[in-house]
C-alpha cells in the first residue's frame, strides 16, 4: 500500500482541565465539523488536537484502502514517505508535532529545555522528563490569544517595583536597586534579573501567600471602586488568582511580556524561553517532545531550581515577540512561519473567494494539513481517489506529493500546513 501516499487523519483530542468546555472549544467544533458523527460532551474540556505521530497521540489512518493502524506505524514501516532529507536527519522520524489548542484558563509557567539539557534531565529524572528531545514551539493564533512570554523592558519591572509594594516585598528591596543600577550593562542586567526573579519563586509559601492575599484584596476593593487598576496588572492578576489561588505564578505578571495576538500573529518560543499562554485558541507546532520545565500556576510537578537556573534572562519589549510571517514570493496564497530551527515550519494557506481552483504544491518532505475554512473536493495521483476537504479535515500528504483543491465553498479557503523545509 506504500502507493497511497496523502491519506486522511482521525487525530487525538487531550481534554487536559485548562481547555475550552463542549463546543466553546475550537478543538471540539473542528473534531466535530470533520466527522459528523463525533459526540461532543457539553460539560468536557476539549484542550489540545494533536495532529502527528507522538506515542502520547499517535493518530489514526483514515482511508479503507488501509488496514487499521497509527500515523506512527506507518511511517515506520515506509520512512521513505518523510522525503529522504528529514528519514535522514530525524533518523526515520517525524519531526514535529502539530496541535490546535484551546484555552480557557492558564497553562502553567514554563520553559522548555534545550537538547543538552533535555537529556540531562531525561537521564536524572526520566518520570518527569519523558524524551531527551528539545522541544521550541510556535503558537499562531486563530481566535484573539493572550500569554505571557520573555522578561518585560526593565524599566516595566521596576515600575511595578515601585507601584505593587506586594511585589516589592517578595523581590526584596537590595535586589531591586541592583536591578535598576544595572541598567545599561546586558551582562550584569541579566544576572540580576535572574537573582529577582529567583529570589521571588522560592519564597516562603506563607510569605508570598500573605503578600498574594494582601494584593488580591486591595486590587479587589479598587475595582469595586472603579478605580484604575492598570499599574497592578489588576484584571490579570484577579483572573488568574481566581484560577489558581495562593500560587506563586501570579506574580510572574510582573515580570514577563503580556502578549495579545490577533489572529494569524504568532509567537516562537524557543528553549529557555519563560511563557504561559492564558486564553484563547491558536495552532501550535513543536518539535516531537514533551519535556516541560514548570514553576507555577498549576497542579502539576514543579521544578523550580532547574527553572530559574535555565531560563533566558534578556529583558525585550512585548512587539519584538511578535513572530512575522512571510508571503511566499512563488504562491501568493503562502504565508510562512518559518522559526529559526530545523524541526518544523508553518505554512497559513489563504486561498481567495475568486480562486477555485488551487494546487497545494509538493515540498520535498512529509506534512500534515489542517482545513480551518472552506471546503473542497482534493485529487492526487498519491491519493487514488478524491478526498472531502471541510472544515476539521486533516491530511498527511508524503514527501514530494502536490494536492490539487477543487474549491466548492463560496468564501475560500484557510489551511494551516505543517512540515520540515530542511
Amino acid at each position: 500500500m506504500e502507493e497511497v501516499r496523502v491519506f486522511p487523519l482521525t487525530c487525538v483530542v487531550q481534554n487536559y482541565a485548562w481547555g475550552k468546555v463542549g463546543l466553546n472549544s475550537e478543538v471540539a467544533k473542528l473534531v466535530l465539523s470533520g466527522d459528523s458523527l463525533a459526540v461532543i460532551e457539553d460539560d468536557k474540556p476539549y484542550a489540545e488536537l494533536w495532529m502527528g505521530a507522538h506515542p502520547k497521540g499517535d493518530a489514526q489512518i483514515k482511508d479503507n484502502r488501509i488496514s487499521q493502524r497509527t500515523l506512527g506505524q506507518w511511517i515506520s514501516d515506509y520512512p521513505g514517505c518523510l522525503g529522504s532529507k528529514v528519514k535522514d536527519t530525524f533518523q526515520g522520524q517525524l519531526p514535529f508535532l502539530f496541535k490546535v489548542l484551546s484555552v480557557n484558563t492558564a497553562l502553567s509557567i514554563q520553559a522548555h529545555p534545550n537538547r543538552e539539557l533535555a537529556a540531562r534531565l531525561h537521564s536524572q529524572f526520566p518520570e518527569h522528563y519523558p524524551d531527551n528531545n528539545h522541544k521550541p514551539e510556535m503558537a499562531i493564533a486563530l481566535t484573539r490569544f493572550e500569554g505571557l512570554c520573555g522578561f518585560r523592558p526593565v524599566e516595566e519591572i521596576l515600575s511595578f517595583l515601585k507601584s505593587v509594594p506586594e511585589f516589592h516585598a517578595l523581590v526584596g528591596s537590595t535586589a531591586g536597586e541592583d536591578l535598576q543600577s544595572s541598567m545599561g550593562d546586558a551582562v550584569r542586567t541579566a544576572e540580576t534579573l535572574k537573582k529577582c526573579f529567583t529570589r521571588m519563586m522560592n519564597c516562603e509559601k506563607k510569605v508570598f501567600v500573605d503578600q498574594l492575599n494582601m494584593l488580591v484584596k486591595r486590587v479587589s476593593e479598587e475595582v469595586a471602586a472603579e478605580k484604575d487598576t492598570v499599574s497592578s496588572n489588576g484584571e490579570l492578576l484577579l483572573r488568574l488568582h481566581s484560577q489558581y489561588p495562593g500560587d506563586i505564578g501570579c506574580f510572574s505578571i510582573y515580570f514577563l511580556n503580556r502578549m495579545v495576538l490577533e489572529p494569524g500573529e504568532a509567537m516562537f518560543l524557543g528553549a529557555n524561553e519563560p511563557h504561559a499562554y492564558l486564553s484563547g485558541d491558536c495552532i501550535e507546532c513543536m518539535a516531537c517532545s514533551d519535556n516541560t520545565v514548570r514553576a507555577g500556576l498549576t497542579p502539576k510537578y514543579i521544578d523550580v531550581s532547574t527553572l530559574c537556573e535555565m531560563l533566558n534572562y534578556s529583558p525585550a519589549a512585548a512587539s519584538s515577540k511578535i513572530f512575522p510571517s512571510v508571503q511566499d514570493p512563488s504562491d501568493p496564497c503562502v504565508f510562512l512561519y518559518d522559526p529559526p530551527v530545523p524541526d518544523f515550519t508553518v505554512m497559513r494557506i489563504q486561498v481567495p473567494a475568486s480562486v477555485k481552483q488551487y494546487t497545494v504544491a509538493a515540498v520535498d518532505c512529509a506534512g500534515i494539513l489542517l482545513v480551518v475554512e472552506g471546503d473542497a473536493t482534493a485529487t492526487s495521483t498519491a491519493a487514488l481517489s478524491d478526498i472531502t476537504m471541510r472544515r476539521g479535515t486533516v491530511l498527511f500528504i508524503s514527501a514530494n506529493e502536490s494536492v490539487f483543491l477543487h474549491v466548492t465553498s463560496h468564501s475560500g479557503m484557510t489551511i494551516f500546513r505543517a512540515c520540515c523545509l530542511l
